[in-house]
């Protein structure tokens, strides 16, 4: 049962990837435990960035409109997705939401996963990047208690750095622990209440954005 619910999933991510690449859409998806900072980042993101990049955002939740109304209150075109019980989201969960969302050629949809460091680390959403968030509240082991998370993502941004000197949390062996899962992992620290570091994140984010078709 398990192995045909995920070879649906990858069915139907193809398609999404295939109508991604067509439309030079560059697709993230955003992964992490509650309350890392991942609804911020993608404020800040949006706030800072939107006058530059054309952005669609889709939110997961188990519940409630909360997020994608704090998506909307920017002025950024946005759906969101309940997923009741289930503890991620899915490719055809995607396909139905960016077929509303109407997405215009390049720009870029940034998926904001249910909040969960397991689940959605096994259904690809025809993603071109998955970014894995963490916050230095979190402990710097979240990577090795968790790593089929950091395994299949490509970006780690850990987040709330600010916080750091109050923390028993050692941002340089959060690091490592994620290398030892992942040794292609691309790091950015930032703060996303503060902006500290999200210079580097944005350069990243139009630079590929500019590379999509090599994809």
């Amino acid at each position: 049962m398990e192995r045909d619910i995920l070879q649906q999933n990858e069915i139907m991510a193809a398609r999404n990837r295939g109508y991604f690449d067509a439309k030079d859409i560059f697709a993230l998806n955003l992964v992490s435990s509650p309350g890392s900072g991942k609804t911020s980042l993608l404020e800040r993101t949006l706030s800072d960035m939107k006058d530059k990049i054309p952005f669609y955002v889709i939110e997961g939740d188990q519940q409630t409109l909360n997020d994608a109304n704090r998506i909307a209150a920017l002025d950024v075109p946005v759906i969101q997705i309940n997923t009741g019980k289930g503890c991620h989201l899915e490719s055809d969960m995607i396909h139905d939401a960016v077929k509303k969302l109407n997405i215009k050629n390049d720009s870029v949809l940034m998926i904001e996963n249910v909040g969960n460091l397991v689940c959605p680390s096994m259904f690809n959403l025809g993603e071109h990047k998955r970014v894995v968030i963490v916050s230095t509240t979190e402990g710097d082991d979240k990577p090795i208690k968790y790593p089929d998370m950091f395994h299949t993502s490509d970006i780690c941004i850990i987040n709330k750095i600010d916080l750091a000197p109050y923390l028993d949390t050692n941002i340089e062996e959060l690091k490592k622990n994620a290398l030892q899962v992942n040794p292609n992992l691309v790091f950015f620290e930032v703060s996303a209440t503060k902006g500290t570091g999200m210079e580097a994140w944005y350069n990243w984010l139009e630079k590929n954005l500019k590379m999509i078709p090599e994809h």
